[in-house]
């Protein structure tokens, strides 16, 4: 959902007034946004990103940015908030709410090695044990109940057979929910576009505006779909080992998570599926609509469904 709010320099210098942050010398949009409105920034004192929200209502995004803050302040690479004059994190630009973070190092890896998927399993780890000391809490806006609504909403625009797929699978997941297992502070969108990567280094863990309190086994899943898929929407299976071993050196894995891998892959790929569908099939009024195939998702969950146990069973304390 590309959409995009077309900021002058004269505003934005006008905006960064509030802040101490120097003069501004280049402002550059980035097309590449999803849910906000991004710009790089270069001031006189450094690089910095913009960030409108096109979509985020104030009082959400205090959780979002208190946590990135918490994470950066223990560490984890992440965007740090600038604090205006007022001592804010958040302010207003074009009647929209705006930020301005620390720019990270690095870029994006699309097709990542197994040392890539080794540092991200590493660093999502690092993430989840500093985030054990955030004092926040939002619940999943994507959990059983989205799912639930969701789903019913693209019911009408799917064929029968997905549609039954569909159903069973959401049926499925009321019945073997992950609540029972360690909750804390997840990503739930750590795809390969929101990793920095500088060399074999994680950079930067970026976009956490789909951040919340969930099943922590959870956010590997959904980073493992995507990092660590390979030919024909299977795992590929030493991307896999290289990512969830790297994850257990830092935060090991216990043994009731174990035995819901398989669960918390599948459930991963169904919140995508059904997401992707519904940006599709009904988008917000006034998006520019840039949505993604939900076929890939669809083809992960069937692909996990049928394997009846993973390809890569997770690592247990002895």
């Amino acid at each position: 959902m590309a959409v995009f709010t077309s900021v002058t320099e004269q505003e934005f210098s006008a905006w960064l007034g509030n802040y101490s942050l120097g003069t501004l010398l280049e402002l550059q949009g980035i097309a590449s946004g999803i849910e906000n409105t991004n710009y790089f920034v270069t001031t006189s004192n450094g690089r910095f990103v913009l960030t409108l929200f096109e979509k985020l209502k104030p009082h959400e995004l205090k959780y979002y940015l208190n946590l990135m803050s918490h994470l950066a302040r223990h560490g984890i690479p992440c965007p740090s908030p600038v604090a205006d004059k007022q001592d804010s994190f958040l302010g207003e630009l074009k009647h929209k709410p705006a930020c301005i973070v620390s720019r990270l190092s690095g870029k994006s890896q699309m097709q990542p090695s197994v040392a890539n998927c080794a540092a991200v399993g590493a660093m999502l780890a690092q993430m989840h044990v500093a985030g054990q000391g955030f004092d926040g809490r939002m619940e999943n806006p994507r959990g059983a109940a989205w799912r639930a609504a969701a789903a019913q909403a693209v019911t009408k625009f799917i064929g029968a057979e997905d549609a039954a797929l569909l159903q069973s699978e959401v049926a499925f997941h009321e019945k073997h929910a992950l609540a029972v297992l360690p909750q804390g502070v997840v990503h739930a969108d750590l795809f390969r576009d929101n990793v920095l990567l500088d060399g074999e280094r994680v950079g930067g863990l970026i976009d956490f505006y789909f951040a919340c309190n969930d099943s922590l086994l959870y956010d590997v899943a959904i980073t493992v779909n995507d990092w660590c898929m390979g030919a024909n929407w299977q795992l590929d299976a030493e991307k896999t080992r290289a990512l969830v071993e790297a994850y257990h050196a830092v935060r090991p894995f216990t043994r009731e998570e174990a035995d819901m891998w398989q669960v918390a892959l599948r459930v991963a790929a169904l919140r995508f599926w059904i997401s992707r569908m519904y940006d599709l099939h009904l988008p917000r009024d006034g998006e520019l609509v840039n949505a993604h195939n939900p076929d890939q998702f669809r083809q992960i969950l069937k692909n996990h469904i049928a394997a009846r146990g993973s390809i890569i069973n997770l690592m247990v304390p002895a």
